[in-house]
């Protein structure tokens, strides 16, 4: 097969490269780069409250659990995107220090302007990790989580919570309140994002 490649083509190395001294973050598919916009407060609070809750519930395990700065690499599909929150529980990505390779665990706070992507494109390109395990949606307009789970045949399967739920993830046997998950987040009628 040959690929052609466009004269505004970066290669994997020379972004990853360029990120290192970037005050942008920057998602990178097949060559073109993407800058990222910043965070609201309760897209911010809800990622640190999961990922503190996670990384207290991993700890000691070999898990390893990252916050939006860390890239996801889909290495197959020539992408690296920067996932709200992301755990690996796989050795060999101890190996990468700017990204991971084989996460079981990857999460998306859904914003107005990145939904669509994150639902579909962004979910089908993650799909293609063969360690993910759950690919989880929060909402951040509404107290809402939906997780997709990979089941043995390899299909994902829909589980959403709502107000008063207790959400379990399976890939790293973690529970949490949804109450907790949504502590401190203010609602309002119109989303900033």
């Amino acid at each position: 097969m040959v690929v052609n490649k466009s004269p505004n083509y970066i290669s994997p190395e020379e972004y990853l490269a360029g990120e290192e001294l970037s005050p942008i973050k920057h998602e990178y598919i097949c060559g073109q780069v993407y800058a990222m916009a910043g965070a609201s407060d309760p897209h911010v609070t809800i990622s640190l409250n999961l990922a503190s809750a996670l990384r207290n519930h991993v700890r000691g395990r070999g898990c390893r659990v990252y916050m939006s700065d860390m890239k996801a690499q889909i290495e197959t599909l020539n992408i690296f995107y920067y996932p709200d929150v992301m755990v690996s529980c796989d050795q060999r990505d101890r190996a990468f220090q700017s990204f991971k390779q084989y996460p079981c665990l990857i999460v998306e706070v859904l914003s107005r302007g990145t939904e669509g992507f994150d639902r579909g494109d962004k979910f089908g390109d993650y799909q293609e990790l063969e360690t993910l395990q759950e690919y989880v949606l929060i909402s951040q307009k509404r107290q809402r989580v939906e997780c997709f789970r990979r089941n043995p045949e390899g299909l994902w399967v829909l589980q959403t919570y709502r107000q008063g739920s207790e959400i379990y993830l399976a890939s790293v046997d973690f529970r949490v309140s949804i109450d907790a998950l949504y502590e401190d987040v203010e609602f309002t009628e119109n989303e900033s994002e």
